[in-house]
């Protein structure tokens, strides 16, 4: 039998609250049409049968429901686990169960791989219950298959047809949602009535607009992480020797490291949009925390704290110009490069570069230039949880430092001593905050709603998610709505568009009022395991980001 610790025990005991609106039956309220983010002629003529559908908002119904069929629904993780996952299985089944008890729950394993391979389990009763406010989703695993062949998507529906399936729910981020928009598209195309649901996942806080407020997993992986980076803090007052050089999830956004820094008050927190916005390069943010180790040591406080988010380096101008041409001849010479072995292939690919790339590769480490050269995960993206972004700018920082006390008095030299972390899977499969298991159930159960009311291409959205969950607003919105089309793997592709930090945003102005005074000041917050205990007001809130955003 499986052991459970006490947490365990009364995390399972919590009862995920929903939207009002959702306590009964619903009717749908469509708003007014709707056109992708951009490249909108683009976008309608790759998704004809789904894009300009409008937005929908649920409404209470006075009507009772009439009895209804039993309906059979399929479920799939894509991408990395998020906190919360569990829990939109949970409102799922508990949804389709209200709609009829004999409806069934089907969870495909590993990803979108297990739809494709036709690898599967019924999620029963007694199998949800086990997983109800947990972390993680070993429930039915993750995998990161892109969907977006015909063969896969005939693969597909050979499985979901023997099912029975009537609709099937792709819990992801961007990628996985850009996948189910291609898969509803394809569906409704061929004149199947497969419906295709999506909901919102992803802990790097990237996907969200006017209608999907926060992803799930954001709230908790943040809060866990600023657990941890206020535990650090606390080690580097006392110690009061180390400078900590602190790496946070976030490719292709900071959001991350600005809900932490708004969080833990640390004394440097790198933002990648505004790197790019001042168009600053790597050097220049060297020189910019050397001159802050300076001014700190000669106060006395030869420590401090700093976080970097995961994908720094594809903000500074020059690194991302690398990047970019690295990426165009991956796609230009796809299957040149794939018969190469790996020397042939730096060879091949340098042979292609203009003379102020090569120049910026080979002044980075040896062994980040042949990362970069090599390695591509499976969308095509440079592997930036793999460079060691913290450990280049502490080195790097740690070079001038060292230039400066060659001209310094022995008497006089200023130390610089350094501690490296990387915080990633310490935050994605903790235990959903209150604030994430709430959350992910109404996503879960609302997306039960939108099944029934026969629509698909829509994802999920709950929202005005600052009001206590009784006032949640429920619905959903048309994925073609979020897509843009971007470069991957060299070639232009639909793709929903990630939204960075505002710099003209709350969150971002009220960090920036700050963090002079951060700097200099020890202004350390250490906040605790609160994504599930301590008060009510701190444990059941949502992020910084999200209180700032909707209350500026």
């Amino acid at each position: 039998m499986l052991q459970k610790s006490v947490l365990q025990q009364q995390r399972a005991a919590y009862q995920p609250k929903l939207p009002s609106v959702l306590w009964g039956p619903v009717k749908m309220q469509l708003g007014q049409p709707t056109e992708s983010v951009a490249d909108q002629e683009t976008v309608k003529s790759l998704f004809p049968c789904t894009y300009g559908m409008p937005e929908i908002t649920f409404v209470e119904n006075d009507t009772p429901d009439q009895p209804a069929e039993p309906i059979n629904v399929g479920v799939i993780l894509s991408g990395g686990q998020a906190p919360g996952g569990h829990n939109v299985i949970s409102g799922l089944f508990d949804g389709i169960k209200s709609i009829h008890p004999d409806s069934r729950l089907y969870g495909f394993l590993m990803g979108p791989d297990g739809l494709v391979k036709h690898n599967y389990k019924e999620l029963t009763g007694e199998i949800v219950d086990q997983y109800r406010n947990t972390g993680g989703f070993d429930i039915i695993g993750s995998g990161r298959t892109k969907l977006e062949k015909k063969e896969q998507f005939d693969a597909a529906l050979e499985i979901l047809k023997k099912l029975e399936i009537k609709a099937v729910v792709i819990i992801g981020g961007d990628d996985s949602n850009t996948n189910a928009a291609l898969m509803a598209e394809y569906f409704k195309a061929n004149n199947e009535t497969i419906q295709v649901i999506g909901c919102p996942k992803t802990i790097d806080g990237d996907l969200k607009n006017e209608f999907i407020e926060t992803s799930f997993g954001f709230d908790t992986a943040t809060k866990v992480y600023s657990e941890l980076i206020g535990n650090i803090e606390r080690d580097c007052n006392s110690a009061k020797k180390y400078w900590h050089f602190i790496k946070l999830m976030g490719r292709s956004a900071s959001h991350i490291a600005l809900e932490c820094a708004l969080q833990t008050q640390p004394n440097y927190c790198l933002i990648g949009e505004e790197v790019e916005a001042k168009k600053l390069e790597l050097h220049d943010i060297v020189l910019d925390l050397t001159r802050l180790v300076i001014a700190r040591h000669e106060q006395g406080d030869d420590y401090g704290v700093v976080l970097i988010p995961e994908g720094l380096l594809l903000f500074a101008p020059a690194f991302k110009s690398l990047i970019e041409q690295l990426d165009a001849i991956m796609g230009d010479f796809k299957k040149e490069i794939s018969l190469l072995d790996p020397d042939d292939k730096i060879h091949f690919m340098r042979s292609q570069m203009s003379n102020e790339n090569l120049a910026m590769l080979d002044s980075l480490p040896q062994t980040l230039g042949r990362q970069l050269l090599l390695d591509r995960d499976s969308h095509g993206n440079v592997q930036l949880s793999l460079i060691d972004t913290e450990k280049l700018i502490s080195q790097l920082v740690g070079q001038e430092i060292t230039k400066i006390n060659v001209r310094l008095k022995k008497e006089n030299q200023i130390p610089f001593s350094t501690q490296l972390h990387f915080f990633g899977y310490e935050g994605r499969c903790a235990a959903p905050s209150n604030f994430d298991a709430d959350y992910c159930y109404a996503l879960g159960y609302n997306a039960t709603k939108l099944i029934a009311c026969g629509v698909t291409g829509y994802m999920s959205s709950v929202r005005n998610l600052t009001a206590p969950s009784s006032q949640w607003l429920a619905g959903g919105i048309p994925i073609t709505m979020m897509l843009n089309i971007e470069m991957r793997n060299g070639v232009p592709k639909p793709v929903i568009r990630k939204a960075l930090v505002d710099l003209e945003g709350r969150p971002f102005k009220d960090f920036a009022e700050q963090r002079e005074t951060w700097a200099m000041n020890t202004c350390y917050v250490y906040p605790g395991p609160i994504q599930y205990f301590g008060p009510t007001e701190v444990c059941d809130q949502p992020s910084r980001t999200l209180q700032l955003e909707q209350n500026p």
